[in-house]
């Protein structure tokens, strides 16, 4: 029998789906392969299919929204059943490791039990607090605050994202040594810098991100609205998913400006990148007062590693970021205060000069490299 470590990722989603869960997870992948370990992800198809399962990958067809997100309780559990069953398939198992949502996580604490193997949980947020801060039943998030303690108490190593998701998975009875900050970070391999696109910005206002109550991307959207009148060559592009998509959509296409708000979907990650290469700015937000004041917005970190300075609207510590280290500009989740920054960005000269620093200092400050370091030491920390 090999001496390899046997781990197993279970998320359902992944690369080439984009999302932070699927570029972080993809970078957790090739760390523990480079320390060392065999790794099997078990995850779900992508929208549209066309990518098939492999020994490393195994995909299963799950039920998507209109958006095509694996999001909603219907969706989740397309997934996590399945998964109970699947997580027998590895002959050896030493850990396993699983994202948000709970559902899924109860799948594995079950599985690990019965498999006596240790499972760490990824805690890039608390879904408990984000269903309270958008408004869910009272008698519904009990409920999953309960699950999503009984979740977090079986892991053998909880990952937080940052030190607000720490204190929030300390608060649901999960022992402080248990768990590890690992920080965040983005995978500047992939996000990275690009001289070519630097040196041909367009007045183009980039968001690439999920679209819900949470981050509250509409601001953005307004924002727009109120100053196109006066940069008629600008354009905002909304990329990705989510639950205000929909209403966002509808809401440019009432606009004589709608036409130069764009809705292209989810992108993969080189488009992403692409995009936001040659963008005036890039766009990040989480809305004040939606259980998420504590969230790292992960995008906020993609737009600067690949040298588009941020627009970030609202509360976090990605926020505290792009101040301290002029990363771009922080306002409130205002429509006066980011009209106002989208002016400043869309009058600007680009600064090839100034663009190579934000990219750099993402690179040095919050590279997945670090992240996934940390998180590879509390994998081998309970791997028998």
């Amino acid at each position: 029998m090999s001496a390899r470590r046997h781990v197993v990722i279970a998320s359902r989603i992944f690369t080439p789906e984009g999302g932070a869960a699927a570029y972080r997870l993809a970078a957790l992948r090739d760390a523990l392969e480079a320390d060392g370990a065999d790794v099997t992800v078990l995850t779900s198809r992508p929208p549209g299919g066309g990518v098939p399962s492999t020994r490393r990958v195994r995909r299963w067809p799950v039920l998507r929204d209109r958006s095509g997100a694996v999001r909603g309780y219907v969706q989740y559990l397309s997934f996590d059943v399945p998964l109970l069953f699947r997580l027998w398939g590895p002959r050896r198992v030493d850990a396993i490791v699983v994202e948000p949502p709970p559902t899924t996580g109860v799948m594995v604490r079950i599985a690990a039990r019965l498999r006596r193997v240790p499972y760490v949980y990824f805690a890039a947020d608390v879904s408990s607090s984000a269903a309270k801060g958008i408004g869910v039943n009272p008698v519904v998030v009990r409920v999953l605050r309960r699950v999503e303690s009984w979740v977090l108490r079986g892991a053998a190593r909880v990952l937080a994202v940052s030190d607000g998701v720490a204190r929030e998975v300390e608060e649901l009875g999960v022992r402080p040594e248990r768990i590890r900050v690992v920080g965040t970070g983005v995978d500047t391999t992939r996000f990275r810098f690009d001289p070519d696109a630097a040196a041909a910005v367009e007045p183009v206002l980039v968001y690439a991100g999920t679209m819900s109550e949470i981050q509250g991307a509409g601001v953005f959207v307004d924002a727009f609205l109120r100053i196109a009148d006066e940069f008629p060559e600008a354009r905002l592009r909304m990329l990705g998913s989510g639950t205000e998509r929909d209403a966002l959509m509808a809401r440019a296409a009432a606009s004589s400006a709608g036409s130069r708000i764009e809705f292209p979907g989810t992108v993969p990650g080189a488009a992403v990148a692409a995009e936001l290469g040659r963008a005036a700015a890039g766009l990040a937000s989480v809305r004040p007062g939606r259980g998420y004041d504590f969230a790292f917005a992960t995008k906020t970190f993609v737009c600067g590693a690949c040298g588009a300075p941020v627009i970030y609207a609202g509360v976090g510590p990605a926020g505290d970021r792009v101040a301290e280290a002029r990363l771009g500009d922080r306002v409130g989740w205002d429509v006066d205060q980011v009209s106002d920054a989208m002016r400043r960005v869309l009058r600007a000269e680009p600064d090839p000069v100034e663009r190579a620093r934000i990219a750099g200092w993402v690179d040095a400050h919050h590279s997945s490299r670090a992240v996934s370091a940390a998180a590879v030491r509390a994998v081998r920390e309970v791997s028998r």
